[in-house]
C-alpha cells in the first residue's frame, strides 16, 4: 500500500471531520428527541460541536500549511476561511438559520480541502509529489 503524503492525509482527515461536522450540525435538530434512546444522547453536548470545529480547524490549518508552500494557491485558504466565517455567522449572528448555515460551512471546508487535496495532485515539482 502507497503512504501517502502528509498533506494527503490531512486533507482526507480534514474532509471526513468536515463533513460529519456538518452532518452533525443537520441532523441533530431533527433527532435530537431520539438521541437518548439511542444511547446517543452525548452528541447533543455543545462541547462535542466545540470539539469538532477544533478538530477541523487544527487539521484544515495543518493541511493548508504544509501544502501551500508547494502549490502556492491561496483559493484553498480563502474557501477554508469562508467555511469558518459562515459556522461562526451561524452559531453567533444568524441563529434562526443556524441549521442551514453551519452544515454550509461544514461543507465548505471540506471543499477547501478537496480543492487543497487537487492542487497537491497536480503539483509536480514538491518533495513526494512526483507523478
Amino acid at each position: 500500500m502507497k503512504l501517502l503524503p502528509k498533506s494527503e492525509r490531512l486533507d482526507h482527515l480534514g474532509m471526513v471531520a468536515s463533513i460529519a461536522c456538518a452532518i452533525h450540525c443537520a441532523a441533530l435538530p431533527l433527532i435530537i428527541t431520539a438521541l437518548p434512546l439511542l444511547g446517543l444522547e452525548f452528541l447533543a453536548n455543545k462541547w462535542v460541536e466545540i470539539f469538532m470545529i477544533c478538530l477541523s480547524l487544527a487539521v484544515g490549518i495543518s493541511a493548508l500549511a504544509s501544502s501551500y508552500p508547494i502549490h502556492k494557491k491561496v483559493l484553498p485558504v480563502v474557501v477554508l476561511i469562508s467555511g469558518f466565517i459562515l459556522i461562526a455567522a451561524g452559531h453567533f449572528v444568524f441563529k434562526n438559520a443556524e441549521a442551514i448555515i453551519v452544515p454550509l460551512g461544514g461543507f465548505t471546508i471540506a471543499a477547501a480541502h478537496l480543492i487543497n487535496w487537487n492542487y497537491n495532485r497536480v503539483c509536480k515539482h514538491g518533495p513526494g509529489y512526483h507523478h
